[in-house]
């Protein structure tokens, strides 16, 4: 795959950082990343690829981001069969519920989750977090 996607939502900037480390990652690579918002992606672009990365922080009780990410996963379950997708994401409280429920739609729909569970970072990411992002980049720009 020459390009990979990474759609994610983004508060207060912290799931956006570890979209760009996964950009970086997949640049070293020498394949191309397209960061984008839900409301930017398209489900068709996502069709034509084998694998992609989705990003989103931990919301009210540990859910999705319900007015953007949250109606484009339900319409990437429709589609996941087969595809190969990372997940990631920063939370503020709780112990990363909301990672392992959205890992756990994925492989319903019929995905395979890149690592076999999500990046996760409490509040803003650090090196250990980041590093995971950008390996995570390699990895997808390997599938």
């Amino acid at each position: 795959m020459d390009k990979v996607y990474i759609v994610f939502w983004t508060q207060t900037g912290n799931t956006e950082a570890m979209a760009s480390a996964i950009r970086d990652g997949v640049k070293e690579t020498g394949k191309d990343a397209v960061l984008l918002s839900p409301t930017e992606a398209s489900i068709a672009d996502l069709k034509e690829v084998t694998a992609f990365a989705l990003g989103c922080p931990a919301m009210g009780a540990e859910v999705l981001e319900e007015d953007e990410m949250e109606p484009f996963v339900t319409e990437v379950e429709k589609m996941a069969a087969g595809k190969q997708i990372a997940l990631f994401g920063s939370y503020g409280w709780g112990d990363g519920q909301w990672m392992r429920d959205w890992a756990d739609r994925m492989a319903a729909a019929g995905a395979t989750v890149v690592g076999g569970e999500g990046v996760i970072a409490q509040e803003a990411p650090g090196a250990e977090e980041l590093e995971a992002c950008k390996n995570l980049g390699k990895t997808l720009a390997e599938i």
